[in-house]
């Protein structure tokens, strides 16, 4: 008869742990290279940052919550789903720039222009029509 193993779950609780820990720092780190490039998302990845920390490692979620940078988006991504003014307009015009360099550097075809045209507009549309965050969200 096979016995079941007792450390096996707190084995298995650990390695979702740390599966969460890194992918919370990878989201961290294409944060970081979103807020430098023009073109690269940095919201959506310290949303995710947040959500992989909570499940990890309530210390850096804290940290992320409370950082004087992001942390009031993110919170009020958490209690509102809601996005500041500005991330909603730095958003689209990122999406709107990133459109225009597709079609001058790849020259795509009719039907996969529309097709990249129609998923970066419901991305844009979904962005515009969350709620706007409060008054810190404008400074």
């Amino acid at each position: 008869m096979h016995r079941a193993d007792p450390s096996r779950p707190n084995r298995l609780r650990a390695a979702l742990r740390f599966g969460w820990l890194a992918l919370g720092f990878l989201c961290v780190a294409l944060g970081i290279i979103g807020a430098l490039l023009p073109l690269m998302p940095t919201t959506i990845f310290l949303i995710l940052a947040a959500g992989c920390f909570a499940r990890s490692s309530p210390r850096l979620e804290g940290w992320l919550l409370d950082h004087p940078r992001f942390g009031p988006g993110l919170r009020a991504w958490r209690r509102d789903r809601a996005i500041s003014r500005r991330a909603k307009g730095m958003a689209c015009t990122g999406m709107a720039v990133g459109y225009a360099i597709f079609l001058i550097t790849a020259a795509p075809h009719l039907p996969l222009a529309l097709m990249v045209a129609v998923a970066m507009a419901a991305c844009a549309l979904f962005v515009v029509t969350r709620p706007t965050a409060g008054a810190w969200s404008d400074a």
